[in-house]
């Protein structure tokens, strides 16, 4: 598993370069001996809390600037990972404008509703992060400052996902590749959750299986169901997913968990797979030049050989990085997703 991740990181990192040149905050306890009880108004608030007709506050447009969402009072110190925390990966003064490096079909308005989306559910009171490291292990490590667990609450009670936006391991297209699906996601009732990890392969990976962890441990406060969870993701962020998928939690210093009921994908060269490994939904465009939409159908195929349900899909035109692929080629692709996951439950 470790050369697997070593050949990951080089190859990775030789793609980046040939592109390169061609709020509210939750702070449960991650370990259950130590997991304080949630504080009375949060829990009040994830019970069903102040209605949103009454508190809602958004008034963000395409043109508020961008800095001024990471700095909004309502996010706390957090607003800071609502966006890449190394500014040299994004470019845009405002969210109309915003550009991810290695993103395409970017939507201004999603973005916006998005920010809007997060800004009310703060000002409402709700908490919509949570750390996954106690501040001993920041301490430690200072390099865990900088993750974290957004949350996008659908119906208590309801199945979780968790998303995770790629970036080359090199930093996190959140706005772009987990947030738009996290809130899709919930708008289906579902609670999902979008992983803020640390830059590189294994890092990202043990984030992961913390975040993965951490919401079962603390399943009953956050109010998922832990059966038959899924683990979506973009890019880099899909290797994470397919890695945990395939070795599970504990072999990334997570916890002994079953494995994820669905795995769905999207534009990534990752080959790498076991004769266990979950069901796989996985998608691409035709013109991705980072990903080539036949590795990861063979990738598929051969998964299919094992008995392994898999579903895949290639959208014309389309090229990396495209999202939730509104107004695209891929436009309906997540109801889809969520479809073959549904399956899974069965």
């Amino acid at each position: 598993m470790v050369e697997c991740l070593k050949r990951a990181v080089w190859m990775t990192a030789v793609t980046c370069l040939l592109i390169c040149l061609a709020g509210c905050s939750g702070n449960l306890d991650t370990a259950p001996e130590t997991r304080a009880a949630f504080d009375a108004t949060s829990k009040l608030r994830l019970e069903g809390g102040a209605s949103m007709q009454e508190t809602k506050t958004s008034d963000y447009t395409v043109d508020t600037p961008i800095e001024d969402v990471i700095r909004d009072p309502a996010f706390g110190e957090y607003g800071r990972l609502i966006f890449p925390v190394d500014a040299g990966y994004y470019s845009g003064d405002t969210l109309g404008d915003l550009r991810l490096t290695w993103y395409n079909n970017i939507s201004p308005d999603k973005t916006v509703e998005i920010a809007n989306y997060m800004k009310d559910h703060a000002a409402a009171g709700d908490v919509i992060f949570y750390d996954i490291y106690t501040d001993e292990e920041k301490a430690a490590d200072p390099a865990k400052e900088d993750t974290g667990l957004f949350f996008f609450k659908g119906t208590p009670g309801e199945k979780f996902a968790v998303c995770n936006a790629g970036g080359g391991f090199a930093y996190v297209g959140a706005m772009q590749d987990s947030f738009p699906h996290a809130l899709e996601l919930s708008k289906q009732g579902y609670n999902a959750f979008a992983l803020i990890y640390r830059p590189g392969a294994q890092t990202a990976c043990e984030d992961l299986a913390r975040a993965i962890s951490f919401v079962f441990e603390n399943a009953e406060e956050l109010e998922v169901d832990t059966d038959s969870y899924s683990l979506w993701g973009g890019s880099a962020g899909a290797r994470m997913a397919a890695w945990l998928g395939s070795y599970g939690p504990a072999d990334f210093g997570g916890a002994e968990l079953p494995q994820p009921g669905a795995v769905i994908m999207q534009y990534t060269g990752h080959s790498d797979y076991t004769e266990y490994d979950p069901p796989t939904f996985a998608c691409v465009g035709e013109n991705d030049g980072i990903a080539n939409w036949r590795t990861m159908e063979q990738r598929l195929n051969r998964m299919a050989k094992l008995g392994i349900d898999t579903e895949f899909h290639h959208y014309p035109e389309l090229s990396h990085g495209f999202g939730i692929g509104t107004d695209t080629a891929a436009d309906g692709w997540v109801e889809e997703a969520i479809a073959f996951w549904e399956k899974q439950m069965k």
